[in-house]
């Protein structure tokens, strides 16, 4: 899948590490629609802010442990006692405004899930109108770092308490989570992931 079988193109971002190669070939840019999985991905996107995705991508399986699998009611239950037995965890970044960050996201992502129709899902994806924004990029220098949507989308979640939600990471999340599909055109993904249908 990785090295050999890469399908990478035009998305020269992965590079040649196997990790990287595979997260692209398989994850990146696929539409997610479950709630709790698009608030893990921008918990991480908030973490991997100032460093490379490599570095969150080798750590994620520390951060599901760390934050009890993602689970909002269990990471909203959190306490201070928790915060300083993270910021001694080697396994994940040790950041004491992103760790207690993402206790309040997950207060903020209950309050979407009990107040929006639909829930957190669908208070994102009304975001690009239902369906994927598809863009047509040849190359990576044509790739914004910030859209006027994920700046609005920013704005919108730190005013529901969210942290660490800029314009780039927000758009950042964005491609990563299927709402954009920003492979190259000449990427055999761009394709494939936009085939993709929603899941009944």
């Amino acid at each position: 899948m990785a090295n050999n079988t890469s399908v990478s193109g035009g998305c020269t971002w992965p590079g040649t590490d196997p990790l990287y190669l595979a997260y692209h070939d398989t994850e990146w840019g696929v539409p997610e629609y479950d709630g709790r999985a698009l608030w893990e991905k921008l918990i991480l996107d908030g973490f991997q802010a100032g460093l490379s995705w490599i570095t969150i991508l080798r750590k994620r399986e520390n951060f599901r442990s760390a934050f009890k699998g993602f689970d909002p009611v269990k990471v909203a239950r959190m306490t201070d006692r928790d915060v300083e037995r993270l910021l001694k965890d080697e396994g994940i970044i040790r950041h004491r405004g992103k760790i207690e960050g993402t206790i309040r996201n997950a207060h903020a992502f209950l309050e979407i899930e009990k107040s929006h129709p639909g829930g957190f899902s669908a208070y994102c994806w009304e975001w690009v109108g239902g369906k994927p924004i598809v863009n047509r990029f040849t190359t990576m220098r044509d790739v914004p770092a910030a859209t006027d949507i994920s700046t609005a989308f920013s704005k919108d979640l730190r005013k529901r308490g969210f942290t660490f939600c800029g314009p780039t990471i927000v758009y950042a999340w964005m491609q990563a989570c299927g709402l954009v599909n920003d492979h190259m055109i000449g990427c055999a993904r761009h394709k494939q992931v936009a085939r993709a249908r929603r899941p009944r």
